[in-house]
């Protein structure tokens, strides 16, 4: 079974939409085996998107993801970081795929509703980030 890293953005935490975000990953075949619910400091934001520091969007994407709480989620399955991608859809809702979680709770290519992992190398890493293997069940 893989695992892989998902997280509820501060939009769609204001928008009271995290059990329908968590229904889509469950009616699907992923399990949550962690989770948390925390508000990220600029520092620990950051660091954890720091592949991203040379960009030009690095501030905005910071600035957005301490704007409000977020839900931290590690999520298992069979394919799980496959799987979890192609229920996120596009990262531009616009461009997104009906049904998915950002066609349906999205309103922009910032404000994107959640995050996923990108690779089994990623997953592990980003949910060492977040994570101890004891709060992992």
């Amino acid at each position: 079974m893989e695992q892989t890293l998902s997280i509820i953005k501060p939009d769609a935490v204001k928008k009271n939409v995290i059990g329908k975000i968590i229904d889509r990953f469950e009616s699907n075949g992923l399990k949550i085996v962690a989770m948390k619910k925390l508000a990220l400091d600029k520092a620990t934001a950051g660091n954890f998107y720091a592949i991203h520091k040379d960009r030009p969007f690095f501030n905005d994407l910071v600035e957005f993801m301490i704007s409000g709480p977020v839900v931290v989620m590690v999520l298992e399955g069979k394919n799980a970081v496959k799987k979890n991608r192609e229920l996120m859809g596009d990262t531009d809702p616009k461009k997104a795929t009906k049904g998915t979680i950002r066609a349906d709770f999205a309103e922009s290519i910032d404000a994107n509703a959640v995050h996923g992992s990108d690779s089994l190398e990623n997953a592990k890493n980003e949910i060492a980030f977040f994570f101890s293997q004891t709060e992992i069940k």
